[in-house]
């Protein structure tokens, strides 16, 4: 197999995501570039996200038009999917659309289901656990997802619509905190994931694993309390659930973003919205009883690369045979 460039774009509630990435010819995978843009689709119109506002369009477009850009130089095969926020999205055929028109990317709105099984496929790639079995977690903007696996075996990979971008505007619209809202939200959580019936609870796992946003948020800012550099790999990094809630606690003490932003290693974009996903994260680890979890950088548009990467090769497999 000749090396080859590939392209995936992740279009999330909370931000848009590329990478591209060189496929070797022993099969490794070699990021040559990324970019991300943070977003908040669905955000300005209504309680739900099931409008994507003209602004958000336009921005979108534009953001897509300079990743179309970057993929044409790197002159990368192409492959974009959308979660959440689009897959609700009342307008979401005039989003798409625009899109293929002004921009000549053709993007395929996934379910909840191939969206875990992207996720999983992605930290099966990074993670040297063959053989174990994987309770992985990925808090979005617009969804988490919950996945049990072992090697190539899912056992349920279940989309919940809870993310933090959704519940930040469900019950932190102007991202105030208090308790009484806290405590609803929390209640909210709890009902939404048990709720779906194909999550066991009582499954057994050698590993918890998170990937994505929030939880690689929260991880660089528990390192970073511990090491004091930022931008390190986190790749199976670990965190302990002492360590989760000590940073919880830290973080819903600051009621409001601007004081959030003052707290060692947050993100200035994601002072807003992190106590959702915190509380989503938090609720995970009770639900499951998980006492740490390790970080995976690969997530969902790894997945979706290995996916195209899978499909080349046995195309080319098919011709030489």
């Amino acid at each position: 197999m000749q090396s080859k460039n590939f392209a995936a774009v992740d279009i999330g509630t909370n931000s848009f995501h590329l990478i591209i990435v060189k496929a070797e010819e022993d099969s490794s995978l070699t990021i040559i570039d990324r970019e991300k843009e943070v977003i908040r689709l669905g955000s300005q119109k209504g309680s739900e996200l099931n409008h994507i506002s003209d602004e958000e369009i336009e921005k979108g477009i534009n953001i897509l038009k300079r990743f179309k850009n970057l993929m044409d130089f790197y002159d990368a095969k192409i492959h974009a999917v959308a979660t959440s926020a689009v897959r609700e999205a009342d307008n979401r055929q005039e989003f798409l659309k625009k899109a293929l028109i002004e921009t000549g990317i053709d993007i395929e709105v996934i379910n909840g289901r191939k969206e875990a099984e992207y996720i999983y496929k992605g930290i099966r790639k990074v993670l040297p656990y063959k053989d174990k079995k994987l309770l992985c977690l990925d808090i979005g903007g617009g969804s988490t997802e919950f996945i049990l696996g072992q090697n190539d075996e899912i056992i349920f990979g279940e989309s919940i619509k809870i993310g933090a971008v959704r519940l930040s505007k469900k019950f932190f619209p102007d991202f105030v905190l208090n308790d009484e809202v806290i405590k609803k939200c929390k209640q909210y959580i709890e009902h939404q994931i048990k709720s779906n019936e194909n999550i066991n609870f009582n499954a057994s796992f050698d590993y918890a694993v998170g990937a994505s946003g929030t939880i690689l948020a929260v991880a660089g800012m528990i390192k970073y309390k511990k090491s004091g550099i930022k931008n390190e790999s986190l790749n199976e990094f670990v965190f302990t659930k002492e360590e989760l809630e000590k940073l919880t606690n830290e973080i819903l003490a600051k009621k409001t973003p601007e004081q959030r932003v003052n707290i060692e290693g947050m993100e200035y974009k994601r002072a807003d919205i992190i106590p959702a996903g915190l509380l989503i994260l938090q609720k995970s680890f009770e639900l499951f009883n998980i006492k740490e979890m390790i970080i995976s950088e690969y997530a969902l548009r790894e997945g979706v690369v290995l996916s195209m990467l899978e499909k080349s090769n046995s195309k080319s497999s098919s011709i030489s045979v």
